[in-house]
């Protein structure tokens, strides 16, 4: 695991008495998740927002999409976006959005193993055939994104609440 190139808590929006959220608590939250939000830009600029499967590995977020799905051509025009995980309780928890960049994955061997951890993680209903560059199912193609985080943000709910702020520098 890479550490963050800088860690902040945010007092406008932390408790007096809070301190930053550690990075493992992040990494352990976005590795546990079940379920995800995903936020794309349209075309014309409307944001879209839906929910999905993933897996936290090496640093990345990685999901899969149909080619003809509306965040597949969101990403095309406009690769931006957010990734959210968390709980939908009020006052405990934590919740934690990735801000990153979703760029197409075609690799053979990463998707290979990416596959593995799909099954791995939700089962055998979740088992892909690697071929084309893309995931292949009784339910067609998948194309595989990973979102690599310039800024991930964890929102610590509870007595003592807080806003973290982790920062990356990812060489291009």
């Amino acid at each position: 695991m890479t550490a963050p190139a800088s860690t902040e808590l945010d007092p406008r929006f932390s408790a007096s008495d809070a301190s930053a959220t550690p990075w493992d608590d992040a990494q352990r939250a976005l590795t546990d998740a079940g379920i995800y939000w995903i936020t794309t830009v349209r075309h014309d600029l409307r944001p879209h927002v839906t929910p999905l499967i993933g897996l936290w590995i090496d640093d990345s977020f990685y999901f899969c999409t149909g080619p003809g799905e509306q965040k597949a051509k969101n990403i095309v025009d406009n690769s931006n976006c957010a990734v959210v995980t968390g709980s939908n309780t009020y006052g405990k928890g934590l919740d934690v959005v990735v801000e990153g960049n979703a760029e197409r994955v075609v690799e053979q061997a990463r998707l290979d193993d990416l596959s593995g951890a799909f099954v791995a993680k939700y089962g055998d209903d979740w088992r892909f055939e690697v071929r084309d560059s893309a995931f292949h199912h009784a339910g067609g193609e998948a194309w595989v994104y990973e979102v690599v985080p310039h800024k991930v943000l964890g929102f610590e709910k509870g007595n003592q609440s807080g806003q973290t702020r982790w920062r990356f520098h990812h060489q291009s």
